[in-house]
């Protein structure tokens, strides 16, 4: 039976298996990853609509990890990295976190084992959303030729400008949101594909026809375990550097001086 379910089983797995089908005829918007996409927003709405609710004095732990969660987006993002104009920006910070961190978390969770960031559609939207609210920052403090002149222009030789200009403009309005979601979707999408292949390369190991092989697949599903705690390590990480970046854009839109 193991052997005629590893046959059923495309082994390497592939890039296909990032692009599942729609879960319902007809409604090709409507796949696991979409279906993730609003259960981690409904996740993260009604814990803190819940951990709110009733605040109390002495926090409840359902408080407690709201407030710590918030207060370290805020503390040691929002205000270190934009300044005391960061605090306006904390909530949309905060709620980028925690709907990045537990979209990241399903690449481990039984029976989803993949994170929605791992489509690029869904790490692209979200650089999106950044990018045109650093832009719309800019714009509304410097105005439109003066932050242009602000995002492009370099205090350097005139000689140099024909250079500089078109390196800062691509870097700015191009490069910036593009690598912003080439970060989360490529990390996010190797820890998949890593899992994936230790996974059933465990499967394919105690299904050889060699004796030798078959104990090797014991250290594939070792990797496994390990992989899946790097994994974790990872999702929190790449939440809080997509995170740290939007703020590190927003400082550099708001700054006096490029």
């Amino acid at each position: 039976m193991s052997g005629q379910v590893l046959a059923e089983v495309p082994f390497p797995p592939s890039v296909d298996d990032i692009y599942p089908p729609a879960l319902v005829g007809g409604a090709e918007w409507l796949t696991k990853f979409s279906l993730f996409l609003w259960l981690a927003a409904l996740i993260v709405i009604v814990f803190f609509l819940v951990a709110y609710r009733s605040p109390k004095i002495v926090p409840t732990k359902g408080q407690w990890l709201a407030e710590s969660l918030y207060g370290f987006v805020r503390e040691g993002v929002a205000k270190d990295v934009i300044g005391h104009h960061g605090l306006k920006f904390a909530p949309y910070l905060a709620s980028l976190f925690c709907f990045i961190l537990v979209g990241n978390i399903f690449s481990i969770v039984p029976f989803i084992q993949v994170s929605p960031m791992a489509h690029i559609a869904f790490p692209l939207m979200l650089a999106l959303c950044t990018y045109f609210l650093y832009l719309y920052q800019g714009f509304k403090k410097h105005g439109f030729f003066g932050y242009l002149k602000h995002a492009t222009y370099l205090p350097a030789p005139w000689y140099m400008q024909p250079l500089l200009l078109p390196i800062e403009a691509l870097q700015t309005f191009i490069l910036q949101p593009v690598t912003l979601a080439l970060r989360l979707f490529a990390n996010m999408f190797a820890g998949h594909m890593l899992l994936l292949v230790f996974t059933l390369g465990g499967f394919a190991l105690l299904n050889a026809d060699s004796l030798f092989l078959k104990p090797i697949s014991i250290v594939s599903w070792v990797m496994t375990i390990l992989l899946t705690f790097f994994e974790l390590l990872i999702a929190a990480l790449q939440a809080y550097v997509f995170t740290l970046l939007t703020a590190n854009y927003l400082a550099g839109t708001l700054a006096d001086e490029h």
